[in-house]
């Protein structure tokens, strides 16, 4: 019995190891969408006249090409108020730029963009951000309280509705994290968020926050209709699990008017901004 196990055993052993065929993975192929990159930010203490939208081209999974710039548009941004347009102009790189935009809070604008014949459009609302008032470190409040923790306190405005866009990077890494939240439960309040970085499990590098790490803050005020988009995007960002919901095409606010099947991808925002850095000791 025990050698007819044996013989079993060898025989499934070889069979896996001789198993030498390339699998083909057909990848499904999605339509080339024009990409829209609008993220006017106003940063508190400065004129904001300084903005500007890039323009390229989604591209296969497998695409290793840079060269996706979209030259050649025509891009402008209004006032639905005053009826004030800025023309953004083109700069041959795929971005768009203009020194004449003129941010207020709470009026309306519009994004105009033409290209290949198609014309897209969307609108939003500038809307303000409250002060920062206080930035520290801690190790009391983070999901490890050996490990050090930004804090950021500031005061939500009473009666009236908020939501926020949090973008927290450290010097030297490749990619920022982000969150987003409102104030549901915290209407009025002063409060604390904080921002802490885990070990990573899967490689056991330890990349936590240690003395000398600086970390920049940008803190916006930003709409609920940008807020539900970036809560889905935020989400799936942070990976799939088992008791994740399928990621799902995250369409944003650009409407193509010519052919709407033919939609862009991105978002057109109008945000006040805090920006701040800090060194941990």
């Amino acid at each position: 019995m025990r050698n007819y196990i044996k013989i079993i055993l060898l025989g499934i052993i070889v069979s896996f190891t001789s198993c030498t065929d390339v699998i083909d993975v057909e990848v499904q192929q999605a339509s080339t969408r024009l990409v829209i990159q609008a993220s006017l930010d106003w940063e508190k203490g400065t004129i904001g006249n300084e903005q500007a939208v890039t323009l390229s081209t989604s591209t296969e999974f497998f695409n290793t090409s840079n060269n996706t710039a979209v030259n050649g548009a025509f891009v402008s941004v209004t006032n639905t108020m005053s009826g004030e347009e800025i023309i953004f102009t083109d700069q041959n790189n795929g971005d768009y730029t203009t020194d004449e935009f003129v941010p207020i809070l709470n009026e309306t604008y519009q994004l105009l963009v033409i290209y290949d014949g198609e014309t897209y459009t969307a609108e939003e609302t500038m809307t303000a951000v409250t002060e920062i008032t206080r930035l520290y470190q801690d190790r009391e409040d983070g999901f490890d309280d050996e490990e050090l923790e930004l804090h950021v306190e500031y005061t939500d405005p009473e009666d009236e509705e908020n939501y926020y866009l949090f973008k927290f990077q450290r010097e030297g890494d490749l990619l920022p994290q982000f969150e987003v939240g409102d104030d549901y439960f915290i209407n009025g309040n002063q409060v604390d968020e904080w921002f802490e970085i885990d070990e990573d499990d899967d490689t056991e590098k330890i990349d936590v926050l240690v003395p000398g790490d600086v970390v920049t803050i940008e803190m916006h005020g930003i709409s609920e209709a940008y807020f539900d988009y970036m809560n889905i995007l935020v989400d799936q960002i942070g990976g799939v699990s088992i008791f994740s919901s399928t990621p799902v095409a995250l369409k944003g606010n650009c409407i193509n008017i010519t052919n709407p099947d033919n939609y862009a991808h991105g978002y057109f925002r109008l945000t006040e901004v805090n920006r701040a850095s800090y060194t941990f000791e």
